[in-house]
C-alpha cells in the first residue's frame, strides 16, 4: 500500500495481519515508521520500533486488527500525516550560502 503526501511516497508493508496488525513504513529504502494495533491501541513510532511515538489512538472498534477498511484507512492516513510532519521537522535544508 502507498500513501502520497506532498509528492513523497510512503510505502506501508504489512508485517502482521492481526493480533497485532502492524506495518513498517518506508520512503524509498529508508524506514520511517512502525505502526501497530494491539489490544485496542494503535501506535506509530518514528522512525522505527521503539522510536518516538508520534501518534496513538484508542478511538477504534478493532482490537488486534482494524474492524473495517474505513477505520483502517482513517488511522493509516493519520499515521502517515504524523510521520510526514515529524520528517519535515527533521529534514536539513541544503543550499548555497554566500
Amino acid at each position: 500500500m502507498e500513501i502520497i503526501k506532498d509528492g513523497i511516497i510512503y510505502r506501508l508493508d504489512l508485517t502482521g495481519m492481526a493480533c497485532p496488525e502492524q506495518y513498517d513504513v518506508y520512503v524509498g529504502e529508508e524506514q520511517v515508521g512502525y505502526l501497530r494495533l494491539r489490544h485496542g491501541c494503535f501506535t506509530v513510532d518514528y522512525p522505527d520500533y521503539g522510536g518516538e511515538c508520534v501518534y496513538d489512538s484508542t478511538a477504534l472498534d478493532g482490537d488486534g486488527s482494524f474492524s473495517d477498511d474505513i477505520e483502517r484507512n482513517m488511522h493509516l492516513d493519520n499515521a502517515i500525516n504524523a510521520i510526514h510532519k515529524k520528517r519535515s521537522e527533521s529534514v536539513d535544508i541544503i543550499g548555497d550560502y554566500p
